[in-house]
């Protein structure tokens, strides 16, 4: 199979799944795509046949593949044991990403949403979102905000992707807002030596549609992620990854001597 047959079949048998069976596939490539991550992201977690599995699986791959790869080893650190990137962290080849995820931990559920958490989901496969729930369910309740769970990374070029749920604020910021947003960093930071991974990249937890002021936000990532270095005798290798350009000023004027 090339990337269009297999991109129909799994659209197909996602529309089956849904009993949509008289819907109508469009025949541009980018419509397509928009589509089945719309299938993707909408779909409860559930079992899937070997072939399915095999096949988005060899789907997923190529379209990581043609995004472009980055690998940890070809950045250049900012300061000893940090490194600053900018792109998507979905193609980020590293030991772990951090995905700032709901409380659910069960991904986003809205159709071709941008947010961070929707992307790795989508790219990682329907694998993940099974594994969350696996968990989620021994668990028995919600995660609460502050804490990390490390699960495979399936699809993804990274080995693991460790969730957080940080904290919402509303209406304005609190010190309780900043003790979670604390928490989460510490928390993947821990999950990440206790699997003794030796490189982790960070996505700007809570920032977005959570609502975190973005300056505060990387002032707290940056001062945590230095006292957790200095105060454990691990190296691990960290990666601030940023989206917006005005995230990567705030990060670069924190971190790189002017």
């Amino acid at each position: 199979m090339n990337q269009s047959e297999r991109r129909l079949y799994l659209i197909n048998a996602l529309l089956y799944e849904q009993n949509q069976t008289k819907y109508s596939v469009p025949e541009n490539p980018e419509e397509q795509k928009r589509l089945l991550r719309a299938l993707f992201n909408i779909r409860m977690p559930k079992e899937a046949s070997e072939n399915f599995i095999q096949i988005q699986d060899e789907y997923l791959r190529e379209e990581t593949e043609s995004k472009g790869i980055t690998a940890i080893e070809d950045l250049k650190p900012v300061q000893e044991g940090i490194y600053l990137w900018q792109g998507d962290i979905t193609t980020l080849r590293c030991d772990a990403i951090v995905n700032a995820a709901n409380s659910q931990m069960l991904g986003c559920f809205v159709p071709n949403h941008t947010c961070i958490d929707n992307c790795i989901h989508t790219f990682a496969g329907i694998q993940l979102r099974n594994k969350c729930s696996e968990i989620m369910n021994k668990q028995g309740f919600e995660e609460p905000t502050g804490r990390a769970k490390l699960t495979p990374a399936y699809n993804l070029p990274c080995k693991y992707v460790i969730h957080t749920v940080g904290p919402v604020v509303q209406g304005f910021l609190t010190a309780e807002d900043c003790k979670m947003l604390k928490s989460c960093y510490n928390s993947c930071l821990s999950a990440a030596c206790e699997s003794n991974l030796k490189s982790i990249a960070f996505c700007c937890i809570s920032t977005g549609v959570f609502g975190f002021p973005q300056d505060e936000a990387a002032r707290t990532a940056v001062e945590t992620v230095k006292d957790f270095k200095a105060s454990v005798d691990y190296d691990i290798k960290v990666i601030f990854n940023v989206f917006k350009d005005e995230d990567l000023k705030l990060y670069r004027d924190l971190l790189i001597k002017k």
